[in-house]
Order: C-alpha cells, then sequence, then structure tokens
C-alpha cells in the first residue's frame, strides 16, 4: 500500500479482504486509490461521506448457470456474470466478454474501470461489464445461437435500456449479439433497440461502432502526439493482438502516417518491415479466421513471424497494446524502452502492470492508460444508444468525427485535471482524477446511494 494518502489505506484493505482472491479487481482500485491523494486532501467530503468505499462496492453483482446443447445433443454447463457497478451516471454500460479465464474478478475489474472511462466520455452512462467463461473458438453457430440464448433467458430481467446496456467484448461480435438480442426480444415482446449495442447495421446498429475502439485509441495517441509537438509522420509502431481493435487501430495509424511493423496473436508475433497489410490481416483473422503465422507466409518472404515471444522485442517508437489485461510486465517494458519506445497508449484494457507502467515513468515514457485511451468503443455505443432513442441513423462520417472529438476532449480533460492537481503530462492521475471526480459529485447529489 504504499504511496497511498492515509486516508485511503483502510479503504484498500478492505476492498481486498471483502474480495480474496481477485488480483485483477485489486489492481484497478489500488491504481485509482493511488492517484485520488491529492483529491481527498483538497476535498476531504468524498472520505467524510464514505462516496470512495461506496464507489468500490458494486451495487449489484449476478452469477448464475448457463445450461445449454451442444451438437452432439451432450449438456454442457457454463456460468454467467454481469457486475452492475454504478449508475449515479445514467444506465449501466459495458460489454459481456466470453472467454475461458472469464470469473468474477475479472468482470469487477473490468465494470470497476468502466465506470471510470464512462466518466470520461461526458457521455450520462455508468459503469458495468459481464460475460461467461463458455468459449465460441471452435464452437459451430447452432451452438453458439444455443449458448447465447440460455445466457439471455437469465440476463434479459436484469437489462433494459434505462437499467443495464451491456455491448461486446472478446469472444463477443456482431454474431453474438444479434443471437442476445434476437432472445431478449422474443422473451419481451418488445424491439427495443437501446438495450443492446453493437448491433448490425440494418437493425439497429451504429456506422464506426466496429472500427471505434482501435480508432478511438489512435485517435487519443494523435493528441498526446500534438501535445508533444510531434506526429505520426514516420514512425515505427508495435501494435499487440490481431484482433477487432488492433485492426482498425493498425488502419487508422496508416492513415495518420506511422507505420506498423509488427502485431501479435496468442502463438507469437509477426514483422513486416514495409507495414502491416490490413487487408490481408482482416481476410486472415476475420474471414479465415487463421493464425498470425498465416499472414508471413501469405507475404512469401517480405515478413516473418516469430513464436512464443511476445512482440514488445521489436523495436518501435509508439507501442499500442490491444490484447489482453497485464500483457506487458517489467521485462516486456524494458524491451520497449530498450528499443526506443517513448510513447504507450493501452487500447485494451489494463494491459500494462504495474511495474510497466512504473518503468514506463522512470525512462520518461508518456502513457495512456486504458480508461482514457480505449474509451472510443463505448463512447460510440452511447452514439449509437442516442440514434435508437431517436429512431435515427448516422452517416459513417460524421459519426466518426464525433468520435474524433470526444477522443480530443477525452485527452484535453486528462491533461487539465492532472496540471490542476499539479502532476502536469499525468495521462494516468489525470484519468483518474476526472474520471473519478465526475462519478463522486453525482453520487453526492443523489444522496446516500
Amino acid at each position: 500500500m504504499s504511496g497511498l494518502h492515509y486516508n485511503l489505506h483502510d479503504i484498500y484493505e478492505e476492498v481486498s479482504r471483502r474480495n480474496p482472491g481477485e488480483t485483477e479487481f485489486h489492481q484497478a482500485v489500488y491504481e485509482v486509490l493511488h492517484s485520488l491523494g491529492p483529491v481527498v486532501s483538497k476535498h476531504p467530503e468524498y472520505v467524510d461521506t464514505a462516496v470512495i468505499r461506496r464507489l468500490c462496492e458494486p451495487e449489484r453483482q449476478i452469477i448464475f448457470r448457463v445450461p445449454w446443447i451442444d451438437d452432439t445433443g451432450t449438456v454442457q454447463i457454463n456460468r454467467g456474470f454481469r457486475v452492475e457497478f454504478n449508475s449515479a451516471l445514467g444506465p449501466f454500460k459495458g460489454g459481456l466478454r466470453f472467454h475461458p479465464t472469464v470469473y468474477l474478478g475479472i468482470v469487477k475489474f473490468l465494470s470497476f474501470e468502466q465506470i471510470f472511462k464512462n466518466s470520461l466520455t461526458g457521455m450520462p452512462i455508468g459503469g458495468g461489464k459481464g460475460g461467461s467463461d463458455f468459449d465460441p473458438k471452435g464452437r459451430s453457430d447452432g451452438e453458439v445461437m444455443r449458448f447465447c440464448q440460455s445466457f439471455m433467458t437469465e440476463l434479459y430481467r436484469h437489462l433494459g435500456e434505462y437499467t443495464d446496456v451491456p455491448a461486446g467484448d472478446v469472444g463477443v461480435g456482431m454474431r453474438e449479439i444479434g443471437y442476445l438480442f434476437g432472445q431478449y426480444k422474443r422473451i419481451t415482446n418488445r424491439y427495443e433497440s437501446g438495450v443492446l449495442t453493437g448491433k448490425g447495421l440494418t437493425w439497429g446498429g451504429s456506422q464506426v461502432r466496429t472500427e471505434a475502439t482501435g480508432y478511438g485509441t489512435v485517435f487519443f495517441i494523435k493528441e498526446m502526439l500534438k501535445a508533444a509537438n510531434d506526429s505520426f509522420d514516420g514512425k515505427r509502431v508495435v501494435v499487440s493482438g490481431s484482433g477487432n481493435v488492433a485492426i482498425y487501430a493498425i488502419e487508422q495509424i496508416h492513415e495518420l502516417g506511422g507505420t506498423v511493423v509488427a502485431c501479435s496473436d496468442s502463438s507469437g508475433y509477426v514483422v513486416d518491415e514495409k507495414g502491416i497489410d490490413v487487408a490481408l490481416l482482416k481476410e486472415i483473422k476475420e474471414v479465415k479466421r487463421g493464425r498470425i503465422i498465416d499472414y508471413a507466409e501469405a507475404r512469401a518472404g517480405a515478413a516473418h513471424s516469430v513464436q512464443g515471444r511476445p512482440v514488445w522485442e521489436v523495436p518501435c517508437d509508439i507501442a499500442v497494446p490491444c490484447a489482453t489485461q497485464n500483457e506487458i510486465n517489467g521485462d516486456e517494458a524494458a524491451y520497449l524502452i530498450k528499443g526506443g519506445c517513448r510513447f504507450v497508449a493501452e487500447g485494451a484494457n489494463m494491459p500494462c502492470s504495474p511495474a510497466a507502467i512504473k518503468q514506463f515513468n522512470e525512462a520518461g515514457v508518456t502513457f495512456a492508460p486504458g480508461k482514457a485511451a480505449n474509451a472510443g468503443g463505448v463512447a460510440t455505443s452511447a452514439l449509437e444508444m442516442q440514434q435508437n432513442a431517436s429512431r435515427d441513423s448516422w452517416t459513417f462520417v460524421d459519426t466518426e468525427k464525433r468520435l474524433e472529438e470526444i477522443m480530443r476532449r477525452i485527452h484535453n480533460r486528462c491533461l487539465s485535471t492532472a496540471e490542476e492537481y499539479d502532476q502536469p503530462g499525468n495521462y494516468v492521475a489525470g484519468a483518474n482524477i476526472a474520471g473519478f471526480i465526475r462519478v463522486a459529485d453525482a453520487m453526492l447529489a443523489l444522496g446516500l446511494v
């Protein structure tokens, strides 16, 4: 607990004691509390009214059984989760993750982060997250449909456009959202478009939603570079992952003049010095559902793959982790620093460990946390909710402009808040403090909730 303000020690100890074994959640809470020292010194009412303690306890935690039948006729059982963490600013909002690693601690950490991310957008949405330990990889469309229908049969009673609005996350794309929405509509007898986001464009979805998290992260980096009197021109960039967020981050980086020379998946990474071919990457990962090694083979000598090693050993100017939590630890951070990296922005949720962030700070690497840098996805989800509520549909260009403006505002809010609390240039402090104050003030205004 070193570095915590003395008024926050007991709060962190209470969180650790009440949530045993949930290490990711502990890490997320500690990071926020660590930033709040100057806030509670200036505004002791946040401690006196227990608003910080209340903020660390979810409003509701839902765990349920998900039985379904696979293609062989065998009954399978998975576990479903939804953590509705805070609704002071609006209905709970956050994605659903389908992955074998999902457990309550992961969902709780993601939903806690979501509170501050959603607050930073300036939009009227609270924080929540959900998911299941179901793995859609290798499953037929029929199996995925039956699982999603069973999952929604339990979850639907907790959802609503003014209550809780899920979206997609890892393992949950447009196919899964379609099956989930179809079952919600079937059970409720309501075409409530605003109850789920990430829908198909022909049935209530928003332009740019697929691209939003990747594009938004790059728009944030663009503002970071501008604040440092720099730009993407001529920059070598490394992006981890090769899924939705990574693909569209690569696409936007190339549009802005940077060159992404490496990306990865769980098996290893690929290096293409001329720049990752986005069209080929999309074909391999989205159409053929192949591995990153297939990209190198398709490039016939123009690229090479490395198996079982971290992509961060590739020298770069800018690093954009877009895979999963804690993918960059102290060793990976050391690779990046040695390779000349000057900027790191999180496209995933908490991909950098505390040890990595400490090394970045000590080495003078400018670092932006995911709750600020990757807020574009949920921001565009909120734009989708806005369109659904007005029975409207906006063009790609219009929605992209709105997304870029939102990311610019988030960036500027982080910098100005860090400056206000005597930590100039500290994006972590700026994001945590700005996100916290908006939620905390709403909680105080609403009374004891």
